[in-house]
Formats: structure tokens, sequence, C-alpha cells
């Protein structure tokens, strides 16, 4: 099953990597309901969440805080949501949206556009604040 996240995992296509370990990686969505709207994926490639191991789980859950604690430092949020839907891309992987509101976790909601230099302006700051 190779999808395009499996692409992303192996360096075949350009994303903007926030952080990877041998396990997870994690990179901005480039169609995000907000500005830091994040992935989180894992490299064993399983369409369902909750088929992976329950380590897995964990782990991903680990991994997913220290993304969180960076976005919050770097973008103006209440707080990180996370969402797990799983549809529009069969390879298991979480969503981490920054929100003022409930309404902004909504994926009905029009997609916010970013230039490439946004992008990795907002890239860099959120490595930045990784701890």
């Amino acid at each position: 099953m190779s999808t395009i996240f499996s692409k992303i995992i192996n360096k075949k296509i350009p994303s903007y990597i926030i952080a990877e370990n041998e396990n997870f990686i994690s990179f901005l969505d480039i169609n995000p309901l907000t500005v830091g709207h994040c992935l989180v994926v894992p490299k064993v490639e399983t369409d369902y969440l909750f088929d992976l191991d329950d380590s897995y789980l964990k782990e991903i859950l680990i991994f997913s805080k220290k993304i969180s604690s960076s976005l919050s430092k770097t973008v103006d949020c209440v707080r990180v949501g996370v969402s797990v839907i799983g549809l529009e891309v069969p390879h298991a992987h979480l969503h981490l949206i920054p929100f003022i509101n409930e309404k902004d976790m909504s994926f009905l909601n029009k997609r916010i556009k970013m230039t490439n230099k946004e992008f990795l302006d907002l890239q860099s700051r959120i490595i930045k604040n990784l701890n």
C-alpha cells in the first residue's frame, strides 16, 4: 500500500517536515484548516489508526505531544486539537490542529491558503520551539 504519506516518509516528494524519528514523521498539512495544522504519521503502512499495535498508539501520542507543545508556542491558539478521520489518505495519521474555538476543528471549513515562503517560515518557527 503506497500512499502519498509513504512517498513523504521515503523523501520521494517534498514536504514541510517538523519532526521525525524511527517510527513517526510530522509535517505541515498543505491544505490546512488553521495555521500550524500538522499531520503525525506512523512510518509503518497501516490504513486504520486503531489497527496499530498498542505500543505504537502510545508512542504516537507521546511524539504528538512534543509537536503540540511547539505549536502552542508558535501560533496563536487556545489549544491544539487532535482529530482522527483517516478517509482522505489510506494511511493511519493524526491531525494536530491549533484552534481558537471548536468551529476551527471542522473539516467542513474552507481550507486556508499559504505561500511556500509562509510554510517555510512557519516550519522554521515550529522546529525552533521543539523541546
